[in-house]
């Protein structure tokens, strides 16, 4: 009787050091804030963009404030977890519009930056434009968004998720 005590003292003292484990984070779904890292690569696996190292990017899933392909690929998951997501061009910046080109007479474009390819600030919710050509007395201008017609290559990493305040 005394080693069966013993025998069940001991596996009640073993029950009692186990570590607890940690309640799972909720699941990504609309209307929670959400923080990430991720590295974004092109087709060829060059680096476009990243946070690593840097402060996380904050969104609040379902407010349409990144990229609807990443949103829908992040529905569901939780802190801590890693995930590879390929984002087509429509449900990233779309097909590039050929028809979203212009030219504009060179004197409209800062001096400094007339060479192929020079990005320019403009007032856009598409993001900047692009210099395509210098022609010898006008400039061709594409308005497309950068990423239009790309696909997108991330690695993300879930920080946190919460509900938003």
């Amino acid at each position: 009787m005394t080693v069966a005590l013993s025998a069940l003292g001991l596996i009640a003292g073993m029950a009692q050091a186990q570590p607890k484990e940690n309640p799972v984070s909720p699941a990504i779904a609309d209307g929670f804030e959400v923080q990430i890292q991720y590295t974004l690569k092109d087709d060829a696996g060059k680096i476009l963009d990243s946070n690593a190292g840097r402060a996380p990017l904050a969104f609040t899933q379902g407010r349409h404030q990144i990229i609807p392909g990443l949103e829908k690929a992040l529905t569901g998951m939780h802190a801590g977890e890693e995930k590879q997501i390929t984002v087509n061009p429509e449900e990233a910046y779309g097909a590039a519009d050929q028809a979203a080109q212009t030219e504009v007479p060179k004197s409209a474009i800062p001096s400094d930056a007339l060479s192929v390819g020079t990005e320019l600030m403009a007032r856009s919710p598409r993001g900047g434009t692009r210099i395509v050509r210098v022609k010898e007395a006008t400039v061709i201008l594409d308005l497309n968004h950068p990423l239009a017609g790309k696909t997108l290559h991330f690695d993300v990493k879930v920080l946190g998720v919460g509900p938003a305040e």
